[in-house]
């Protein structure tokens, strides 16, 4: 008698082996398939379009269509997400906290007709010199129309003089 036998008073079934006494035992190149899908069922199992450690723990914010009793929403959610139940429990969801200033009026946006605007620069906020072996290159951080100074690039301080001379005096 095996110890597992002795301590527990049934036999041992390893990964492979997950059927009952008395079943009949899977024969062909599926049995390791079927093994692995009874140990893992979720692996391998796409969330949100992103799989592995680099998937998504929140989606993008989505409009509610109907509150469902005192803990569940249905949500209205795109096409490409169709294979997700929309109704979803309060425990998953996370409050969306909005940012008043980052709302730019549409109004002020100059949009053409191919739906391109231009990034006019308003500003620049900083300088900076970075040393490379043989050179040194200037950059200055420039905030742009539209955009909140945590959105502000740095640019070649060469190319801004020549694109924007205003800006320099």
């Amino acid at each position: 008698m095996a110890s597992f036998e002795a301590l527990y008073s049934r036999r041992c079934r390893s990964s492979i082996g997950w059927f009952e006494v008395g079943e009949a035992a899977l024969i062909g190149p599926n049995l390791m398939h079927q093994a692995m899908e009874k140990v893992s069922p979720m692996k391998g199992i796409m969330r949100f379009g992103n799989k592995g450690k680099l998937s998504l723990r929140y989606v993008d914010p989505y409009r509610i269509i109907q509150r469902i009793g005192q803990v569940a929403y249905k949500f209205d959610l795109p096409l490409d997400m169709s294979l997700v139940h929309p109704i979803f429990h309060v425990s998953m969801l996370k409050k969306v906290v909005g940012d008043p200033s980052a709302i730019v009026p549409v109004e002020t946006i100059e949009v053409s007709e191919e739906l391109l605007y231009e990034e006019i620069p308003v500003a620049i906020l900083d300088r900076q010199v970075r040393k490379l072996r043989n050179k040194q290159i200037a950059f200055v951080k420039v905030l742009w129309r539209n955009q909140q100074v945590e959105e502000a690039t740095w640019e070649a301080e060469n190319e801004m003089k020549e694109k924007y001379p205003h800006l320099f005096e």
